[in-house]
């Protein structure tokens, strides 16, 4: 296994190269880690998933209301099914919770019948339309006025920054060189391709684009302008465990030109989320958060849930979603160049990470690069960090056979230290506070670390952690 966050690179060429180690681009190198290929991801961050992979709004989607025909559609469709089954068998929590995407007037309600008939162009014919009274029996703390819905049961909620980690620990696994705080500054087409990078020179064959919101600008390094990606911000509200009882569903609004809109979603780790906002910037840096943007929030959850608004924030925070000019992803091959641009991948990217990767190798294949060969993966066994699953402060099994998973650092959220010692000594290991936070939701609870912040340090620095 090769990680590396220092230093120069390797010596040699590598067959392909990832840029971006986001959802998407860790997705493809798990996929390119079953060929025998001498493959490398490379991440301007410390960490994966530290990008737009880590902010989202972690659903699960079944794909109901893409636009029919697209390639959206059938890799969101095809990856629900494929996300669905590695996050079971490798332990990502998953709840299966479906959603209603709610009417408020009474255009919303005659739009519902044609989001259905697209569900089913789209493969997905469980939805269902439900009157008023079907809608406040499901969801009695809906806020009034809501006239109907449409149920749609496949819909789930997921943990992102599990999901980002697994297929980065399986691809690192599986022989990928993993090289981290290496951004790519400039690219020099030949055979091989030669980057020039923050930590030095690195040659390749063939190149895939997964650079998320850069990905226009690592395009331009190669010479095309096929799209320019626009920052959206997206800003949300997570709400205490309290409020947890307050929701049974994921609550959509009907989708607008910006995206899906702003709904109310229970969350793996126990909380409620409200959001996103939409609001397409300049600035690829922009994830604070703003008054203007949290005052929108809370005034279309108090239509939504008018509860929700009394419940205690835990937290707020804001993710980038590369928004383009085009309806559609930006997966463009140029098999004579010997690289792949995976651009424009929105909220959806998630769910259909793994459907991208097998459409990119293919897409590679058609390059030149040799597909044969390939072999299964040995499995990788995540941490859980879904509420709604066993947890290690909780199993008289664990705690027996190692005490530490019995001793509780983060009392908020409940992290011992046996899962922060795990975490420290993973495969992958944080390059931050942050990223140990994403890897056992510790400093992430109602106190946001106040109490356990100089104990969580603490394990961090002595594991020498991030250096």
């Amino acid at each position: 296994m090769t990680v590396t966050t220092a230093g120069p690179l390797p010596e040699g060429e590598y067959d392909v190269t990832v840029v971006g180690a986001g959802v998407v681009g860790s997705a493809i190198a798990r996929e390119l880690a079953r060929l025998p290929l001498r493959t490398a991801l490379v991440e301007a961050a410390d960490d994966v998933g530290e990008g737009t992979s880590k902010a989202n709004t972690a659903i699960l989607h079944t794909g109901f209301d893409a636009v029919p025909g697209s390639l959206e559609a059938r890799l969101v469709r095809e990856g629900q099914r494929m996300l669905a089954a590695y996050a079971a068998d490798s332990g990502i929590p998953v709840e299966p919770l479906g959603a209603l995407l709610v009417a408020w007037d009474q255009e919303q309600l005659a739009a519902l019948p044609g989001l259905a008939r697209k569900a089913v162009s789209n493969g997905y014919d469980a939805a269902r339309i439900l009157d008023a009274g079907e809608v406040r029996a499901r969801e009695p703390g809906l806020g009034p006025g809501a006239l109907g819905a449409l149920h749609v049961p496949g819909e789930s909620i997921i943990c992102p920054w599990t999901t980002t980690l697994a297929y980065a620990t399986q691809a690192v696994c599986g022989g990928v060189d993993l090289h981290l705080n290496c951004r790519v500054n400039t690219v020099t087409s030949g055979e091989p391709y030669t980057l020039g990078t923050s930590r030095g020179v690195l040659r390749t064959r063939h190149l895939v684009n997964a650079a998320g919101l850069y990905a226009d600008e690592l395009d331009r390094l190669l010479g095309h302008t096929d799209f320019t990606v626009t920052p959206r911000r997206g800003q949300l509200i997570v709400f205490d465990k309290f409020a947890r009882p307050l929701v049974r569903h994921i609550l959509l609004p009907m989708p607008g030109a910006l995206g899906k809109g702003v709904l109310v979603s229970p969350t793996v780790y126990g909380n409620v989320m409200l959001g996103p906002t939409a609001e397409d910037l300049d600035d690829k840096t922009a994830t604070g958060s703003t008054a203007e943007g949290l005052a929108q929030l809370r005034e279309k959850g108090r239509r939504i849930l008018p509860a929700l608004l009394a419940e205690e924030v835990t937290a707020v925070y804001a993710g980038l979603r590369a928004a383009t000019e085009h309806d559609d992803y930006r997966i463009v091959a140029r098999p004579e160049r010997r690289c792949v641009t995976v651009g424009g991948i929105r909220s959806t990217g998630l769910t259909a990470s793994m459907a991208i990767a097998a459409h990119v190798v293919e897409l590679l294949g058609e390059g030149g690069l040799p597909l044969g060969g390939a072999r299964e993966l040995a499995p990788v066994r995540m941490p859980n960090l879904g509420e709604a699953f066993p947890r290690p402060y909780r199993s008289a099994e664990m705690i027996a056979a190692d005490p530490d998973y019995g001793r509780i650092v983060c009392h908020c959220e409940r992290v011992t230290r046996g899962e922060i010692r795990d975490a420290l000594a993973g495969a992958i290991p944080p390059g931050s506070l942050d990223g140990l936070r994403r890897r056992t939701r510790a400093r992430g609870g109602r106190c946001q670390g106040f109490f356990c912040g100089p104990a969580v340090r603490a394990l961090f620095e002595q594991a020498g952690a991030g250096r």
